[in-house]
């Protein structure tokens, strides 16, 4: 049995694990950056080590640095959250080198999720739909051109290495695609260090709807049930839901064995999620496979009631499923917001700074993953993510209602939050209705273009 734990992140997602680490009885190690001294992470541990300077390459992406840290204070287990290294394979290698249980998935499986046209090959042999692109990637703008025209525009250009939106341009000819492509290319090289593109036909306003699964050691993968995930601003997501209101009981049924599918293909293990596009005839297509816990991770344990951090755990120390979807089944309704220090009335600048008000708030139904305190000084170094807030509700307009009330009561001062936007989706007809898809950000945010990335 695994007895201390390592936690490779930061922010909100840190402060959760510690706290899974402690539900479970078990002794935590937060790592920290120079800028992160006083992070509320660090104080809820047990025990902390600093890992390096403010840049996150000379800190937490610094493997070496990690797993020093995990040498140095007996951690057994390293839990690597979302982000920096949790989809690194070279990472989780280095951890079973050095006898450190990586909480997550095989090396070899995160290589193969990891290059997005591999894993798209080995999933289409399973028979699970995928939308349309070049069964490679594209070395040269002539050849990109010779594909798109072959499959008809619009297409996107995306990266196949790497997340987060970088890299991923919408070519509705093929002059923008002449434009787009060296861009593109010179992004990902940059953000990735792999300057890989392929090239994928666009489907115009689909929905964003992602299965949760779990699998163990024993060949066992379950899904937990899908997340509607469709309200995006460049790539990135801003409210997320469980379930989607675009769900039918045999069309769960049949995303959901696409989904086990998929995560058998790739030899999966532990928690992940299989991202699909849904068009609005109710084709869906598989689009990749994320390797790690999400950030939306909230929603599903609220409508499973299933403790997804400690279910990691568990099945990194060879735990066993044995209960599936069935014997679970969702129970009300669950809806995210992320809240960013952004400004939405400044092209989302970000708003570091100290926060000098901070009132959170609180009720029957509410959830809140934050790393924020009175007092805390935002570093301007990391992600902008700064708190998740979660309403619950038996129904989707309770959970809107609960959800509503709590972002009325959210005070963060004088640090500038997505927190309007997202009391001005909340009361849109549309949202309300159910009526979301990927380009639904645009009503709010007109000046919205999808070439920019985050």
């Amino acid at each position: 049995m695994l007895s201390k734990i390592l936690i490779a992140n930061r922010g909100e997602i840190a402060v959760r694990v510690i706290r899974a680490v402690r539900d479970l009885g078990l002794r935590s190690v937060a790592v920290y950056s120079e800028a992160d001294t006083d992070s509320l992470h660090v104080s809820r541990a047990d025990e902390s080590v600093c890992i390096g300077p403010a840049i996150s390459a000379r800190s937490y992406l610094d493997i070496e640095a990690v797993i020093k840290a995990a040498r140095k204070t007996g951690a057994e287990a390293i839990h690597p959250g979302y982000g920096y290294l949790a989809e690194n394979g070279d990472f989780a290698r280095a951890c079973k080198d050095a006898g450190l249980v990586f909480i997550g998935p095989t090396p070899e499986s995160l290589y193969l999720a990891g290059d997005k046209i591999m894993a798209k090959e080995v999933v289409n042999r399973t028979g699970v739909p995928i939308v349309p692109s070049s069964p490679g990637g594209v070395g040269s703008i002539n050849e990109a051109v010779a594909f798109s025209s072959e499959i008809g525009y619009p297409v996107m250009v995306k990266a196949s290495a790497g997340g987060g939106g970088r890299g991923i341009r919408i070519c509705p000819d093929e002059d923008t695609l002449r434009e787009e492509f060296a861009v593109a290319k010179a992004e990902v090289k940059a953000a990735f260090g792999d300057d890989s593109l392929y090239i994928e036909k666009c489907l115009v306003n689909p929905r964003h709807i992602e299965f949760q699964v779990l699998a163990d050691k024993f060949g066992n993968v379950i899904h937990l049930g899908e997340r509607e995930c469709s309200i995006q601003r460049r790539y990135q997501k801003l409210i997320e839901e469980a379930p989607s209101p675009a769900m039918r009981p045999e069309l769960r049924k049949a995303m959901g064995q696409a989904a086990i599918r998929a995560a058998k293909a790739v030899n999966y293990l532990n928690a992940g999620t299989v991202e699909f596009l849904l068009d609005r005839e109710g084709n869906f297509y598989f689009m990749e496979i994320n390797a790690r816990i999400q950030v939306e991770h909230p929603v599903t344990e609220m409508v499973t009631g299933v403790d997804l951090v400690k279910e990691q755990i568990r099945l990194a120390d060879g735990g066993r499923l044995e209960y599936s979807f069935d014997d679970i089944r969702l129970k009300g309704w669950a809806i995210e917001c992320r809240i960013n220090a952004e400004n939405p009335d400044l092209n989302f600048l970000p708003s570091p700074g100290i926060v000098k008000e901070y009132s959170p708030p609180g009720g029957s139904g509410i959830r809140l993953d934050t790393h924020l305190y009175q007092g805390y000084d935002l570093p301007i170094y990391y992600d902008s993510l700064v708190a998740k807030l979660i309403g619950y509700d038996l129904t989707r307009d309770g959970a809107i209602r609960v959800l509503r009330k709590a972002l009325d009561e959210f005070v963060i001062r004088p640090v500038k939050t997505t927190i309007p936007l997202h009391l001005k989706i909340l009361d849109d007809p549309a949202f309300q209705r159910g009526d979301i898809h990927t380009g639904y950000i645009k009503k709010f945010v007109p000046d919205d273009d999808d070439d920019d990335e985050e």
